[in-house]
C-alpha cells in the first residue's frame, strides 16, 4: 500500500514547524511505559478470563502467553524506535517503511477514533471508580447542562490532564513517575494483603479449581487472550515520544523491554493474589474480583484500599496516554500531512498544545455521547492490532534496506519474535472479524475514509508548493 507519489519533501523535515525537546529521561520513559499499561484491567479482567477458561491454570497460562507476546512487540518496537527515535511512534515507522500514505493512515484511524475514545475510556472508568466512595455519591445527579456530575468531573479531569501537558513535557513526566511509583505499592500492598492477611481465606488448592460454566476450548482461551491483551495495551505508546527522550538509543529499548517485563510481573502477582484468595467460580462471577478478594480478608476497608489502587492507576494511565496521542498529528502536521495549525509548539512551553487541545477537544464530544463511544473503542482495538502487525513488520524492511546501518538495540531472536507476534495478531484480527462483524466492518470503513482524505492534504501541500 505504498504511496506511488513522490514524497513532498524528505521524512521527518518541516520548514514551517519547530522540533520539540528531548527532556525525558529514561524513568520517564519507563513510567509512561508502565503507567499507561497498568490502568483498571488487571483489577477487572480476572472475570472474563476465568468466564472464558474456566482454570486457574489456564488463566495463568493466557498471562504469560500474553506478555510474551507483548513482549515480543516491545522489543521489535525497541529497534525500529531506537534506530529512529522521531515524533509519532507507528506513524514514524509506517511512513518512512511504506510511504505517505500508510503513515497517514494509521494517524488518522489514531486521531479520529484510538485515542479520543480511549481517553473518554480512562475518565469514564476514573469517574465510575471514585463513584464507588460516598463522597462522591453525586456523580449521579444532573447538572444545569443535561449530563451529569460524572460526566462533568469526566470533562474536568481531561481537560486538568491535558493542561497539565500543555504547561510541560517534563513536568508531565515528572507527574507520571510519581503516579506510577505510587500504583506500583498499591499494587504490591494489595497483593501482600492477599497473602499474608488471608488466614483461613487463603488456600492453595484454589489455584487447582475449575469453573463449570465457561465457555473453554480454542474460543475460550482467545476470548480470555484479548481480554489479557486489552489489559497489557499500551506499551508502545512510549514511542510517540521518541523525539523527546534523551539518548533514545539506550533509553526506548530499557524502557519498552524493562516496562513490559516489569508489567508482567505485577499482572502475574496480582493474579496469584486473587486465586489465593478466591477459587474459579467465585472469580468468574465477580464484577471487581480484587476488591471482593480483599473484602473477604479485612472487610470493606480492603475493597476501598482496591478502589483507591484503580483510581491512581487510571489517573497515571490517563496522563500518559494525553501526553503520547497527541504527537501523532503533531508528526503528520510537522512532515505537512494534515492540519499544519496542529504542528504549533507553544513558544513558552515547548509543547504541541494545539494537538493536545483538539484531543481533547475530540475527547470530550465523545463523552457527551457517553452511550455511544465504547462501541466505537471496540472498533478501534480490531484497528490497532492491525497497525501492530505492520509497525512490527517495519524490521524487516528497514533490516533489507539499511544492510549497513548502525542499530543501537537488535531484538533478540530476530527473525522469530517479529514473525510470532504478527502471527499472533493477525489471529487475534481474524478472531475479531468473526466474533464483533459489525464493529470490525466499521473499524475497516474508518481506515478507508482516511484514503481520500489523504490524497485531499496532498494535493493541497503540492498546489501550496507550486505557488
Amino acid at each position: 500500500m505504498k504511496s506511488t507519489l513522490p514524497p513532498i519533501h524528505p521524512p521527518h523535515v518541516s520548514t514551517e514547524t519547530r522540533d520539540l525537546p528531548r527532556v525525558l529521561g529514561a524513568s520517564h520513559a519507563s513510567a509512561i511505559v508502565i503507567g499507561i499499561i497498568i490502568g483498571s484491567g488487571i483489577f477487572l479482567v480476572p472475570r472474563e478470563m476465568m468466564e472464558a477458561t474456566g482454570s486457574s491454570a489456564t488463566v495463568y497460562l493466557v498471562w504469560i502467553v500474553a506478555g510474551l507476546l507483548s513482549l515480543f512487540g516491545a522489543m521489535t518496537y525497541a529497534e525500529v524506535a531506537a534506530a529512529r527515535p522521531h515524533y509519532g511512534g507507528e506513524y514514524a515507522f509506517l511512513r518512512e517503511a511504506y510511504g505517505d500514505m500508510m503513515g497517514f493512515l494509521y494517524m488518522w484511524t489514531n486521531f479520529v477514533v484510538s485515542k479520543p475514545a480511549s481517553i473518554a475510556t480512562i475518565v469514564t472508568g476514573l469517574v465510575r471508580t471514585l463513584a464507588t466512595f460516598s463522597v462522591f455519591s453525586f456523580f449521579n445527579t444532573p447538572t444545569p447542562l443535561h449530563i451529569t456530575w460524572g460526566i462533568a468531573v469526566a470533562i474536568a479531569a481531561t481537560w486538568a490532564v491535558t493542561l497539565l501537558d500543555i504547561i510541560g513535557t517534563r513536568r508531565a513526566g515528572d507527574v507520571q513517575v510519581a503516579l506510577t511509583w505510587l500504583k506500583i505499592a498499591l499494587i504490591a500492598t494489595i497483593a501482600g494483603v492477599c497473602f499474608f492477611a488471608a488466614g483461613t481465606h487463603g488456600q492453595i488448592w484454589h489455584y487447582a479449581t475449575h469453573y463449570a460454566g465457561a465457555k473453554g476450548g480454542f474460543t475460550g482461551f482467545m476470548i480470555a487472550l484479548i481480554a489479557a491483551l486489552w489489559a497489557y495495551d499500551g506499551w508502545s505508546d512510549v514511542a510517540a515520544v521518541a523525539g523527546e527522550v534523551r539518548n533514545p538509543q539506550r533509553n526506548l529499548p530499557l524502557a519498552l523491554i524493562g516496562g513490559v517485563t516489569a508489567v508482567g510481573a505485577l499482572y502475574m502477582l496480582t493474579n496469584a493474589a486473587i486465586q489465593y484468595v478466591m477459587p474459579a467460580a467465585a472469580v468468574a462471577t465477580s464484577d471487581r474480583p480484587a476488591a471482593d478478594a480483599l473484602r473477604l480478608i479485612v472487610g470493606p476497608w480492603g475493597a476501598g484500599l482496591v478502589s483507591v489502587g484503580m483510581a491512581v492507576s487510571i489517573a497515571a494511565t490517563l496522563v500518559g496516554s494525553s501526553l503520547t496521542g497527541a504527537r501523532v498529528p503533531f508528526a503528520a502536521a510537522h512532515d505537512r500531512l494534515f492540519f499544519k495549525k496542529l504542528a504549533y509548539v507553544h513558544p513558552r512551553f515547548q509543547t504541541p498544545s494545539n494537538s493536545l487541545i483538539v484531543q481533547a477537544i475530540l475527547a470530550t464530544l465523545l463523552l457527551f455521547a457517553i452511550g455511544k463511544f465504547k462501541a466505537l473503542f471496540a472498533l478501534a482495538v480490531f484497528s490497532e492490532w492491525i497497525f501492530y502487525a505492520l509497525a512490527v513488520s517495519t524490521v524487516f524492511v528497514f533490516r533489507k534496506r539499511d544492510t549497513a546501518a548502525d542499530r543501537p538495540y537488535s531484538v533478540t531472536g530476530y527473525p522469530v519474535v517479529p514473525i510470532l507476534f504478527i502471527a499472533a495478531a493477525l489471529v487475534l484480527v481474524v478472531f475479531s472479524l468473526k466474533a464483533e462483524p459489525l464493529n470490525t466492518s466499521i473499524g475497516s470503513l474508518v481506515i478507508l475514509a482516511g484514503v481520500p482524505v489523504f490524497y485531499w492534504f496532498r494535493k493541497r501541500t503540492v498546489e501550496e508548493d507550486s505557488e
